[in-house]
């Protein structure tokens, strides 16, 4: 059984649109698919983000001034 669907009203810029067509057309996938999996794309990209932020959460917090030698230090500025 296919998963429940629920639908939208979005408003696309007309070149993007055009080119979700055309992506339609040659991968043989709806445009309502290509626009689902590049949401759930983006959000289990932002859950990924989220899950290191909260790993890092102990660490140690530095002052811009400080990050600034550093680089200068490592060579890297």
């Amino acid at each position: 059984m296919a998963a429940p669907t629920k639908r939208a009203t979005i408003y696309l810029d007309t070149v993007l649109h055009r080119a979700l067509k055309l992506k339609s057309v040659e991968t043989s996938c709806s445009v309502s698919d290509l626009v689902n999996r590049a949401v759930r794309e983006a959000l289990a990209e932002d859950a990924e983000d989220l899950s290191s932020f909260d790993e890092r959460a102990e660490e140690p917090l530095i002052g811009y001034d400080e990050m600034v030698k550093r680089l200068k230090k490592d060579g890297r500025i």
